[in-house]
């Protein structure tokens, strides 16, 4: 059995898409566990998956990404679903333009939609979906988390798109993830789009210098629609959000009037 027949068999045993992965770096790393049970080939491997719960379990937890949350303070995302979204849709209609910015491992973007979903038919959400680390978008694109990472989803919007695989592992619906566009973008020296509706950037600029965080401020501040929202995470601030050309609507919500 080769790659391509295994990445086959364990779609059909898991529903993880290995393509999504850098293959050379995930193929060492199946080696090395497969090695590691003195296992001998992907065929014996597959077939170790099917009769070893504990191996499977194992094997799934490597695939799985460890996120902070999604919905991440969920006071803030009910925020969004009471008040924003609808305001939103007033203003600029159901074809909302967002863009999730550095939006790391999908739990971001894919909360996003989900948190649309209630508002706007599937297939009328689009969102772009931003950051500077390649390797965490191909992770994101699979969809694969950690039970923990969970917690903060609405129970019904849990039970509709996820489903679970092995233990401690959830699988993301393709219908949510096909609502989502990945694309790698660097916030300091990458064009940034333009008349965007809704801007989500959340706990990433913490990491950055004063004068880089105004400067995307300041950059996303252009990029938006008037009338558009920036949502920033829990701890962060804009300090000078009126000399930018920001209004304050709530501690983490900032307006281009």
């Amino acid at each position: 059995m080769d790659y391509e027949q295994f990445k086959a068999a364990v779609f059909k045993l898991t529903s993880i898409d290995l393509s999504a992965y850098k293959e050379k770096q995930m193929r060492r790393r199946i080696d090395t566990l497969i090695n590691k049970h003195k296992i001998d080939g992907y065929e014996n491997f597959v077939a170790t998956l099917k009769s070893d719960k504990d191996v499977f379990e194992e094997f799934v937890s490597y695939l799985t990404i460890n996120v902070s949350e999604f919905y991440r303070n969920p006071d803030q995302w009910e925020l969004m679903d009471k008040e924003y979204i609808p305001e939103l849709i007033k203003k600029f209609g159901k074809n909302l333009k967002i863009w999730s910015a550095a939006c790391s491992t999908g739990d971001e973007p894919y909360s996003l939609v989900m948190a649309l979903s209630r508002h706007i038919p599937l297939n009328q959400i689009r969102i772009t979906a931003t950051d500077i680390d390649k390797q965490i978008i191909a992770q994101a694109k699979t969809g694969l988390y950690a039970e923990k990472s969970l917690t903060g989803i609405p129970k019904d919007l849990k039970e509709k798109y996820f489903t679970k695989v092995g233990t401690n592992s959830y699988q993301i619906s393709d219908e949510i993830k096909s609502r989502v566009t990945f694309q790698q973008h660097n916030l300091l020296k990458d064009k940034y789009p333009d008349n965007v509706h809704f801007i989500v950037c959340r706990n990433v600029l913490i990491y950055f210098t004063e004068e880089a965080k105004e400067e995307v401020f300041v950059k996303f501040n252009k990029a938006l629609a008037k009338g558009g929202l920036l949502f920033i995470g829990s701890t962060e601030q804009i300090m000078n959000h009126k000399e930018i050309g920001y209004e304050r609507r709530n501690s983490f919500y900032y307006e281009k009037p």
